[in-house]
């Protein structure tokens, strides 16, 4: 008598299952020394907004005390942090910003 043998089955390998990175915020922080002009020139240049949109994000960070400037992936967010605080720095600003996981 023979045995069926299942030893010929091949069983499909596990797929990992990979999460969607983490996203991060960006927040440009007011304070009394840096300029209106400077904050506009940095949330066109490092954030890509139109002036109308740096303008309301500007006012907001006056207001409101800070403001989200965007939300990226870790490298990215870090990186515009660093492009903006290396900014202001040579520039003579205080102007701080920083990320936080959404």
């Amino acid at each position: 008598m023979s045995k069926q043998n299942d030893s010929n089955t091949v069983l499909a390998p596990e797929r990992a299952r990979t999460k969607p990175p983490g996203m991060y915020k960006v927040i440009l922080f007011n304070d009394d020394y840096t300029t209106m002009e400077f904050v506009i020139e940095v949330l066109q240049r490092f954030f890509a907004v139109n002036s109308e949109r740096a303008q309301q994000l500007m006012l907001q960070i006056h207001n409101e005390g800070s403001a989200v400037c965007g939300i990226y992936t870790r490298d990215v967010a870090e990186t515009r942090v660093t492009q903006v605080t290396e900014f202001a720095q040579q520039s003579g600003h205080p102007l701080r910003c920083s990320m936080e996981e959404i």
